[in-house]
């Protein structure tokens, strides 16, 4: 391989980059879009639920009990009904998630020591929030429950209730379980395979479709030095946009990179590697920009939203796809990301991740060049 063929290639390669504009600030304009409006609008905690009260008892005793909802940032009352019908509508509507009804000798009862059943309506239209929103609707009650028992006791002169078993809870590497620190790292990936895939699935493609194709073939180039020429203009702008991830990630959202940023972008660089063959393939194999572009989403963008971990659990995806999901670089390179961002491990750990990269890069850098014809067919 001449270097200085290639080094050609890739100043050919630079000029028209900078010369399509519109690529160039698609590529750039790329990870702000997605930062913000992942960052923003995918959010996996709850937060002030709106819910709807029916209080029969109306009595000091269900005041309190709803004070501590809305104490809690989980809950946001939005307003109280008189009837069954009135909370139906909230709830169909789509004003209120929650209904909390409670009886009318809740008073009473909770006085006398007894019993008392407090019922919960949840908008299951919406599954993971609905069982999230119950779930706290169910602690809250248990914390007024112990609360009045201790109370009681007291009165009795006969100290506080304390439970016998105590459980004590507590996250490592996201102490707040912010979901943001758990997302950030999933959108570097997001951003890169977008990048790389997307904008290197037209390069050899727009050759055939213009007639240039013709202009190299006549020159001595190799077909790896205008492979290899043609990847270094969006490496570089791939590695720029990681960085303007990263730092967007730092400053906006305040997600901290705990572990070894350098080995951060060692494995960034190995992935994004594997990203622009992987969209160079697309384009040799395809010799269409159009159909090139849409396989690039396809192929590339999909398997690394969905298949990935960086949303959906893969514990929790059906035992086909968690096979299916060992073939996605994206699950490796997010794996990779979480444990330098949250955890701060290096390689004696994410050892296998890495291999994995490695081997999807030279994969990828292998198919490229045997696909590759470096002659008008």
């Amino acid at each position: 391989m001449n270097m200085r063929r290639l080094a050609a290639v890739a100043r050919k390669e630079s000029i028209h980059v900078i010369r399509d504009w519109r690529s160039l600030t698609l590529a750039l304009a790329i990870p702000l879009i997605l930062i913000l409006l992942y960052g923003y609008a995918l959010t996996l905690d709850l937060r002030n639920v709106p819910t709807i009260v029916w209080d029969q008892s109306r009595s000091p005793q269900s005041r309190e009990l709803l004070s501590l909802y809305q104490g809690s940032p989980y809950f946001s009352i939005i307003g109280s009904c008189d009837t069954y019908r009135d909370l139906q509508q909230a709830i169909d509507s789509g004003k209120a998630m929650i209904a909390i009804i409670i009886p009318s000798d809740f008073a009473d009862k909770v006085q006398a020591g007894k019993h008392v059943d407090i019922q919960v309506l949840v908008d299951g239209s919406d599954a993971n929030t609905s069982r999230l929103a119950s779930g706290y609707a169910g602690t809250i009650g248990m914390i007024y429950a112990h609360n009045v028992g201790s109370e009681r006791m007291q009165t009795k002169g006969r100290g506080t209730l304390k439970p016998p078993v105590e459980l004590v809870q507590r996250a490592w590497y996201n102490p707040d379980l912010r979901s943001q620190n758990v997302l950030i790292p999933g959108i570097i990936a997001l951003v890169m395979i977008v990048v790389a895939a997307m904008l290197t699935s037209v390069t050899i493609a727009r050759e055939w479709e213009t007639g240039t194709m013709e202009q190299l073939i006549s020159t001595p180039l190799r077909g790896p030095e205008l492979i290899g020429g043609k990847v270094v203009p969006y490496f570089l702008i791939g590695m720029s946009d990681v960085a303007l991830a990263v730092a967007m990630g730092k400053w906006i959202f305040d997600v901290q990179v705990v572990g070894n940023a350098g080995l951060l972008f060692a494995m960034a660089a190995l992935f994004l590697t594997g990203a622009l063959f992987f969209g160079l393939t697309l384009s040799i194999v395809m010799k269409s920009q159009t159909l090139a572009n849409q396989a690039a989403i396809m192929a590339g963008f999909l398997p690394t939203l969905l298949l990935s971990g960086f949303v959906f659990a893969i514990e929790n995806m059906p035992l086909p796809l968690q096979i299916f999901t060992y073939i996605v670089p994206g699950r490796y390179f997010i794996a990779i990301l979480r444990g330098i961002y949250l955890k701060g491990i290096g390689l004696e750990i994410l050892w296998t991740d890495a291999l994995f990269l490695l081997a999807y890069a030279l994969i990828m850098i292998t198919i490229a060049n045997r696909k590759f014809r470096f002659k008008l067919e």
